[in-house]
């Protein structure tokens, strides 16, 4: 049977349409038949090629058809341990199972660049979102699944540290394709019937903890509803780039002063002068001012016409000789 099996991967292309079929040696389980003592699972692996390219694309690799129980420690430790010890810097996943919320904001450090701390005090406008608020480990509620897992044919791109690192990893990989080698994969633990067991217990959190994540929401909510209301305030006060007060909700706090309307229409003029903002914005305005034109126009004629006319009259008189 072994012979076989060996005859069958010998069989196998190195290659399909520009991926390289990378074998994995699945680890056996007591509870399989002895069929499954040598089963394999192929990953379909290439340099990352985007549609949109970024910075990040040179040094990382594109995998198809990660195992169920991928994650990014066991794909750092294949690399580090098994393919040339290359270094991974992160590693992007398409999907996960269970799916995450795809209606919850969650604040991420992705946008900071590396070694750059965060200030502890924070922008008194930021992160204002139209409704709730950007979640983060304290504010979200507790998740009651242990981890997560792939689904079938998912993809991921990883990325390594340096491009260096990349080319290394992508002829290990050639290589070991080259040589038949065998790669062990060593999968996540805590699957199976412990991982709804935990599954199970995770369901019904402390309440210590739930009320924690609970009064961290609010408190979250509260600032960022304080910090919108500012914001609009800000817009029923100040006119935009165009001379124009956005209309949001709420109204006004009070009513308007004579001597605060004057200061905002001086504003606005000063506003106008200076964008460049004409009476003409709209069609409508362009019409008034044309038919307002022509309405000139038609008065001066008619005003130079009687003119000529009274002079012919004059003309035509007979004056007596002095």
């Amino acid at each position: 049977m072994p012979s076989e099996i060996r005859k069958e991967q010998n069989k196998i292309p190195e290659s399909v349409s520009g991926f390289a079929i990378f074998p994995l040696s699945l680890p056996s389980f007591p509870s399989l038949p002895k069929t499954c003592a040598d089963a394999k699972h192929y990953l379909y692996i290439k340099p990352h090629e985007p549609a949109h390219p970024t910075a990040l694309d040179e040094r990382s690799l594109f995998i198809s058809n990660v195992p169920f129980d991928a994650n990014e420690g066991n794909l750092r430790a294949l690399f580090a341990d098994q393919l040339g010890g290359s270094r991974v810097a992160s590693v992007v996943f398409d999907s996960s199972v269970p799916a995450a919320p795809t209606l919850k904001r969650w604040r991420t450090d992705a946008g900071k660049k590396d070694g750059e701390q965060r200030g502890k005090k924070r922008k008194r406008d930021e992160e204002i979102v139209a409704e709730g608020v950007v979640e983060d480990e304290t504010s979200s509620l507790p998740k009651i699944w242990p981890g997560e897992l792939r689904r079938s044919g998912g993809c991921a791109v990883v990325v390594f540290v340096d491009r260096g690192s990349m080319k290394g990893a992508w002829k290990e990989v050639q290589k070991v394709i080259k040589e038949r080698r065998e790669v062990q994969w060593k999968g996540s633990e805590g699957l199976g019937v412990e991982r709804y067991r935990k599954h199970h217990a995770m369901k019904y959190p402390p309440r210590e903890a739930l009320q924690a994540s609970i009064n961290a929401y609010l408190s979250q909510f509260n600032r960022a509803e304080l910090a919108r209301n500012r914001l609009r305030a800000k817009q029923r006060s100040v006119p935009d780039e165009d001379g124009f007060i956005t209309v949001t909700r709420g109204g006004r706090s009070g009513p308007a002063r004579l001597e605060q309307a004057e200061k905002k229409k001086a504003e606005l003029e000063e506003r106008k002068k200076k964008s460049g903002v004409k009476d003409d914005f709209y069609r409508f305005q362009t019409r008034e001012k044309r038919k307002e034109a022509e309405n000139e126009l038609r008065k001066k004629f008619e005003a130079d016409r009687k003119r000529v006319e009274e002079m012919r009259q004059r003309r035509g008189k007979i004056r007596p000789e002095v």
